[in-house]
């Protein structure tokens, strides 16, 4: 056992059913997250250094004194993964659906006008994207990935955008080729 010695010793100890508990769940476990949270507690409850066990597992600190309370707390199942992923928690089902419908319908320029991040306003990009669900439902995200994934589950694919400057002002480039085409 690798205890360090500068450290007093833990008052949470496990007992030994829990012990046994731990080295069940980490054998059963069928993914690797949930294995590795299983192995930390091990180690953190046999006194290792929280150092040497954040090197072995790949953890921080933080995550295994999280572990630890939930599992002081929940037992083996506060171990579990509870996230749902796919941004669930801010969009249902029946909002993709109705997103979907939505951007299929609609183009940016049609809600923005001008002020879209292309110059026609026909396509949709993340920006537009962002404004429309901040105007639809109120929701935004920090992440474009987000957005990305969003578009993916709206049946969106990527395509390059068009090259052309904003601020370009048609008439002015007509009336220029003109006279170039006159001289």
């Amino acid at each position: 056992m690798m205890y360090n010695q500068r450290m007093p010793r833990r008052r949470f100890q496990l007992t030994e059913e829990q012990a046994k508990e731990l080295q069940r769940g980490y054998q059963a476990a069928t993914d690797a997250a949930r294995r590795t949270r299983c192995q930390a507690l091990r180690l953190y409850s046999e006194g290792y250094a929280v150092p040497a066990i954040c090197q072995i597992t790949g953890c921080s600190r933080s995550s295994l004194m999280n572990w630890w309370h939930k599992y002081r707390q929940q037992g083996l199942s506060g171990l579990d993964d509870h996230r749902d992923g796919r941004n669930r928690a801010k969009l249902t089902q029946a909002h993709i659906q109705e997103l979907t419908e939505k951007l299929h319908q609609y183009s940016p320029h049609d809600l923005f006008g001008w002020q879209t991040q292309t110059a026609s306003g026909q396509h949709w990009l993340v920006e537009d994207l962002a404004r429309a669900v901040d105007k639809w439902y109120g929701i935004r995200w920090d992440s474009r990935t987000s957005y990305h994934s969003l578009f993916a589950r709206c049946g969106f694919s990527y395509q390059r955008s068009e090259k052309v400057y904003k601020s370009r002002r048609e008439r002015e480039v007509l009336d220029f080729e003109a006279v170039v085409e006159k001289n």
